[in-house]
């Protein structure tokens, strides 16, 4: 029986290659074998279109079809990949187990980004075992303008990419504590490029107050924000200054972490740089 349109999984993706991919994260949380009119049903794509992309992902070896021809599984490629990503991704487990000491010592949840282009990317995320939090799972993105992170991120930039940049991003009111005007938001800046640190006071979201610091790099700039979030009846500015040995600690940490998965070539350039 074909899904109501409103239960189609849309593929995403502005190339052929980016939609082969959309269609094998479709095809990896399945847990029973498919077929081709299984997946036109589910993806709204026209047959000979879906054929022709199985095709591929079959003749790559990232799939297999089933005795009766018709039905497809996960090809030993694709479990290859997934394996050897599981073995060795070593680089996220160090920096999870770091942000998850954050948290125990903290006790509350924080979280890992990057800048990616006008947003702030949620790399990865603990959160606390307190009941009331607000939950932001990695992948998350927030505006630039009103997150912590993202004034530290502004911060680095020179007068003229942050105007180019800000100057295309409508800076949206989130809540009343917003910065929605340019030299406002610029004078934050400032004062972030001083402290060495970041607030969000209840802009993006009521009632959530961050903190948050960059992890250092040895070429200058860092794109990694650590972060820590909680509700205001349980933080104040004064509290999460509080946090900021800790915060800076794991940020540290973090920056060691990336640093000795650089191959050393690549180190060696970023120090002469």
């Amino acid at each position: 029986m074909s899904r109501k349109k409103s239960e189609i999984t849309k593929l995403d993706g502005d190339t052929p290659a980016q939609r082969l991919l959309a269609l094998l994260e479709v095809i990896a949380d399945k847990d029973q074998f498919f077929t081709l009119q299984s997946l036109v049903d589910e993806t709204g794509l026209p047959k000979p279109t879906l054929h022709r992309m199985l095709q591929q992902l079959e003749g790559s070896g990232m799939l297999q079809r089933e005795a009766d021809s018709r039905h497809y599984s996960k090809g030993s490629r694709l479990r290859r990949l997934a394996e050897n990503l599981l073995l060795n991704d070593t680089v996220h487990g160090a920096r999870h187990a770091v942000l998850s000491q954050l948290v125990d010592d903290i006790g509350e949840s924080c979280n890992i980004t990057a800048l990616s282009g006008g947003e702030v990317l949620y790399l990865d995320r603990v959160e606390t075992s307190e009941a009331l939090r607000f939950y932001l799972h990695p992948g998350s993105r927030v505006p630039v303008h009103c997150s912590a992170s993202g004034k530290l991120f502004l911060a680095q930039m020179s007068p003229a990419q942050r105007q180019r940049l800000l100057g295309e991003i409508p800076l949206k009111p989130f809540t009343r504590n917003t910065l929605t005007d340019l030299d406002a938001l610029e004078a934050e800046i400032e004062t972030v490029r001083q402290n060495g640190y970041a607030f969000d006071d209840e802009e993006f979201l009521p009632g959530l107050l961050c903190i948050a610091v960059l992890a250092p790099s040895p070429k200058g700039r860092s794109n990694l924000g650590i972060a820590v979030q909680a509700p205001i009846m349980r933080m104040t500015r004064e509290k999460a200054l509080e946090c900021l040995p800790a915060l800076q600690r794991a940020a540290k940490a973090i920056a060691a972490i990336d640093q000795q998965a650089m191959p050393q070539g690549d180190s060696l350039a970023g120090s002469e740089a």
